[in-house]
């Protein structure tokens, strides 16, 4: 079976890491994390007290840039690809709602994304990779041969975090989690910077109204066509 790139971009919420991870899986691929590369940058720059409620600490944030060192590794007992920063696991750390609404700011600062495409760049040098992301098929790897753009309504993304974020114990409002949601759509989507858009050459999944279980058996499908052209 050849090996492929297989790029998944699209809002934030829309369950791109979850069957990424199903598909990487499903056809002995590897998983790589995007999102959680630029979370695992957001959290530095919050215990560096270089990003705040109200600003960014650009300028020192880029000179530090060279201390950040993000890789994954396999967690044996759930069967997932931790993110480590700088040597510690931050795989839970970097999912709450306090670091989120720092991710899209982060990730507008172009310096950052250089650095961070560069090193997924060379994580599909081989191919056989899945990669999710907001850019995979239009900057991070433009000939990727399945690309996929995943959407779903705001108010239905928001749902889906606050039920993902109350089952981990944490206390937010569903108000505030669609504030977040709608900020970050802004952001990734006017962005100067490599802004979130659909790729011409992406097919568009909208996941609204299907299961965890149907999206992944539709996607599946759609990368065995793609591998086995």
């Amino acid at each position: 079976m050849k090996k492929i790139i297989i790029a998944i971009d699209g809002f934030s919420s829309t369950g791109k890491s979850t069957v990424a991870k199903q598909l990487a899986k499903a056809l002995g691929y590897v998983y790589i994390d995007t999102g959680a590369m630029y979370r695992a940058v957001a959290l530095f720059a919050m215990k560096h007290d270089l990003v705040g409620e109200n600003f960014i600490k650009k300028q020192d944030l880029e000179d530090k840039l060279s201390e950040i060192q993000i890789n994954f590794k396999l967690n044996l007992k759930n069967d997932i690809a931790e993110a480590y920063l700088n040597g510690n696991n931050v795989e839970n750390d970097i999912r709450s709602l306090e670091v989120s609404q720092f991710v899209s700011p982060i990730a507008a600062i172009s310096s950052v994304r250089k650095k961070l495409v560069e090193q997924q760049q060379k994580m599909g040098a081989e191919k056989g990779i899945v990669m999710d992301g907001r850019d995979i098929g239009t900057v991070v790897f433009p000939k990727a041969e399945l690309k996929i753009f995943m959407n779903a309504s705001a108010e239905k993304r928001a749902q889906r975090r606050y039920e993902e974020l109350t089952a981990k114990g944490d206390k937010v409002s569903y108000e505030s989690v669609l504030k977040n949601i709608e900020e970050r759509d802004h952001i990734d989507t006017t962005r100067e910077d490599s802004p979130l858009v659909k790729a011409k050459d992406a097919i568009l999944f909208d996941n609204s109204v299907l299961s965890k279980e149907e999206q992944f058996e539709k996607l599946k499908g759609l990368a065995l066509e793609y591998i086995e052209k």
